[in-house]
Formats: C-alpha cells, structure tokens, sequence
C-alpha cells in the first residue's frame, strides 16, 4: 500500500476507536446513574447532574479525539 492509503487507514482506524470507547464509557455512566438513583431515590438529582457533567467532558473528549484522526488524515 501507499502511505496515503495507510493514513486513510489509520485515521479510519483511529476513528472507530474514539467512537467505540466513548459509546463504552457513556453505556457505563448510564450503567452507574441508574443504579445509583435506584438505590438511593433521594439523591437523583445530584446523581443527574454529576452524570451529565461527566457525559459531556466524555463527548468533548471524542470529539477531540475525532478531529485528531481527522487532521492525521490531511497531514
């Protein structure tokens, strides 16, 4: 293969990756928060909240990770 094929590759590679990893940790936040609020339904607003926070630094995180391979790509 050329080494622009394996770029495109490996930004594809890269990619799917990011993607995956950040489905995983947004399944096992999901995961926490409602066993959490089942166990303690007092606390679910704090558990919704602290949940939303983390799930946004996790997409900020693949988003990153997403332009990286993008720019990998180009370059």
């Amino acid at each position: 293969m050329e080494l622009a094929a394996l770029k495109f590759v490996a930004a594809g590679l890269g990619a799917a990756l990011t993607v995956i990893g950040a489905a995983l940790g947004l399944g096992k936040i999901g995961n926490a928060a409602l066993e959490g609020t089942a166990r303690q339904p007092e606390a679910a607003n704090a558990i919704r909240t602290t949940m939303i926070i983390i799930a946004a630094l996790l997409e900020g995180a693949a988003m990153l990770g997403l332009v990286i391979c993008l720019l990998t790509m180009v370059m």
